[in-house]
């Protein structure tokens, strides 16, 4: 750890030692602010760093013994070159913070990191400090530490993803809501994880690494694929685009992507039942209205079947109940292209339900039946039925005939909810039926 201002034009290049100019260079490249002292307490060591933030070359530096009268102020340099001194023989390493002068008269507060250097006798030989402005190094603890509350404390997931699209770092959060351990889970295709919707989550983290981070988060919604089976969650996501801070050039060197999320499903669900509910009372409502128009009952009733179907349901069919118990269809809609419903004109002739037939169900027992049933099943309803709910038509305290409400594959069997909404539409379906004549003479 020798040198002299006069033999060391920059950093550490010593002439005559082994390695001089690859050690000068290493030094030169570091970010951080590198001097060292040797047992004596002088500079033999200044990289550019250093001399970035104090303006003291290494020419300047080098060779100079501790700080007093160019670093530092003659009332602080004694108390700080004996603070270093004794690094040399502290075990690791040792922090400090003290204020060095720059070449313009301004004073810094520094961050050292110092550690002791042995000979080859391995007796003290010197010192070496790394040293940073404090704002500079609390901003990069700061960084730090808000990267492990991140992946250790976070109320959200956080997933760090390469620009392979694979998870590089999980944290609990996110682990337990794919499903996963976070080991498992690195290094892994997206597609192993997510199955319906994993297309446009690779689609937004591609469009983040080529144009940036987009301006607010977005929901996103997914099929998660693991031991508890297919779980359809919807994510409220934000994405923050990676780039290394060593990259020089316009343009940055992407390190991937920033997912974070929050599972939002239970709010969204809510979102949705609430404006399905208000959707479907306000048909209803004008259904009640345009109803109230007819002067035919059996049109009234068509009307708020009309009415009632938008959104809820494909088809519906209006089986009206004779005296001995059968059904007979009146109203329905066209099996092929989608129409209004219309009377059907059959002469009379029952149906040819078997005894199992929902309907019949829903006619004897009485009371709502839902039902699923693989499309083209023989059960006389349209070709492309795959979910049916059929409810009685109870008026008056009789039961007039019953109302089967289908739905095709595309769209989800009926459940609770729909049934509510479906006894509602029926109760006013069979008031009005109940006024036309023959309606009124059938029924039990």
């Amino acid at each position: 750890m020798s040198g002299s201002a006069s033999d060391t034009a920059d950093t550490a290049r010593v002439p005559g030692v082994p390695g001089a100019d690859l050690l000068a260079a290493l030094l030169d490249g570091m970010d951080a602010a590198l001097c060292a002292l040797d047992a004596t307490g002088t500079v033999t060591h200044w990289n550019r760093e250093a001399e970035r933030i104090l303006g003291w070359s290494a020419r300047e530096a080098v060779g100079r013994r501790g700080f007093d009268g160019w670093a530092a102020r003659s009332a602080d340099a004694a108390d700080i070159l004996a603070r270093l001194l004794r690094s040399m023989t502290a075990p690791g390493r040792q922090v400090h913070e003290f204020a060095l002068l720059r070449k313009d008269g301004g004073r810094v507060l520094v961050r050292t990191q110092t550690a002791g250097v042995r000979g080859a006798d391995g007796r003290p030989a010197g010192v070496y400090l790394a040293f940073g402005e404090v704002h500079v190094q609390i901003d990069l603890e700061r960084s730090l530490a808000l990267s492990e509350a991140l992946f250790a404390d976070a109320a959200w997931g956080v997933v760090l993803v390469d620009v392979d699209l694979r998870p590089a770092v999980v944290n609990g959060y996110a682990a337990r809501a794919l499903g996963a351990a976070r080991g498992s889970l690195l290094g892994r295709p997206l597609g192993d994880i997510v199955g319906q919707g994993v297309e446009e989550l690779e689609a937004a983290l591609q469009h983040v690494l080529a144009a940036g981070s987009p301006a607010e988060p977005a929901d996103v919604w997914l099929t998660l694929r693991g031991a508890r089976g297919e779980r359809r969650r919807c994510w409220r996501c934000g994405f923050v685009r990676l780039a290394t801070p060593f990259a020089e050039g316009p343009e940055p060197v992407p390190l991937g992507v920033g997912w974070l999320f929050q599972d939002v499903t239970d709010a969204r669900l809510a979102e949705q039942d609430a404006d399905r509910l208000r959707f479907r009372w306000s048909q209803l409502h004008r259904a009640s209205a345009a109803a109230a128009e007819c002067e035919d009952p059996v049109r009234a009733a068509a009307v708020l079947l009309d009415f009632a179907l938008a959104g809820f349901a494909d088809h519906v069919l209006v089986d009206r109940a004779t005296a001995d118990g059968r059904l007979v269809r009146a109203l329905a809609t066209p099996t092929g292209a989608p129409g209004p419903v219309a009377p059907v004109t059959t002469g009379g002739i029952p149906l040819r339900y078997a005894p199992s037939h929902p309907a019949l169900k829903a006619l004897t027992r009485p009371g709502p039946t839902r039902t699923s049933t693989a499309p083209g099943t023989d059960r006389l309803w349209p070709p492309d039925t795959a979910h049916a709910l059929c409810l009685p038509l109870r008026t008056q305290a009789r039961t007039l005939g019953v109302t089967t409400f289908l739905r095709s594959p595309s769209r989800p069997a009926f459940a609770q909810e729909d049934t509510l909404y479906a006894e509602t539409v029926t109760a006013r379906v069979a008031a009005s039926l109940a006024l036309a004549g023959e309606w009124g003479a059938g029924g039990s």
